[in-house]
C-alpha cells in the first residue's frame, strides 16, 4: 500500500532547529507519522539530510550520532531508490515545472512511491503532479 506523504529534507533539518520552534514541533510531528507507516523518504533525502547534519547544522552531529539517526529514523522510512526510470522522470519534471533538477528529484521520488502529498517547504506549495500535492506543511 503507497504512503499517505512523502517528506522532503527540509522536515527532518527542522527537527533539529531550536530557533524555530513551532517549525520544529511541526517537523516532529510528520516524522513520527511516516515512522506510523503514513510517510517515506527516498535515498537522496537521506543523502542530503546526513550532508546538513554534519556540516551545517549549529552543532553538527557526530558520525556516531549520524549513523544511530541513520539507523532509528532514516532507514525505515526509505523505500526510493535510485534507478534510470527516476532520473527520466525527474529530467521530465525539471523541463515541466523549471524547478531546480534536485527538486525535480525529489518530486520524481514522491511520485515513485505513489505518496499523495509531498511535504517541503521548497516548493509551490498547492501545485499538484502526476497524482502529488506539494504542501508546505508550516505554512
Amino acid at each position: 500500500m503507497p504512503a499517505e506523504f512523502f517528506l522532503d529534507t527540509n522536515i527532518f533539518v527542522y527537527t533539529f532547529d531550536h530557533s524555530a520552534l513551532a517549525k520544529r514541533d511541526r517537523a516532529r510531528e510528520l516524522v513520527q507519522a511516516a515512522l506510523d507507516g503514513n510517510g517515506v523518504i527516498s535515498w537522496q533525502v537521506v543523502q542530503e539530510f546526513l550532508n546538513v547534519a554534519l556540516r551545517r547544522f549549529e552543532h553538527p552531529l557526530t558520525a556516531r550520532e549520524a549513523a544511530e539517526y541513520l539507523d532509528e529514523v532514516l532507514a525505515p522510512l526509505c523505500n526510493v531508490f535510485p534507478t534510470p526510470d527516476l532520473f527520466r522522470d525527474a529530467l521530465a519534471t525539471h523541463t515541466e515545472t523549471g524547478f531546480h533538477y534536485y527538486d525535480a528529484l525529489v518530486v520524481a521520488g514522491a511520485i515513485a512511491s505513489g505518496a499523495r502529498t509531498l511535504y517541503t517547504e521548497d516548493m509551490q506549495s498547492g501545485r499538484e503532479l502526476r497524482g502529488v500535492r506539494i504542501e508546505n506543511p508550516f505554512a
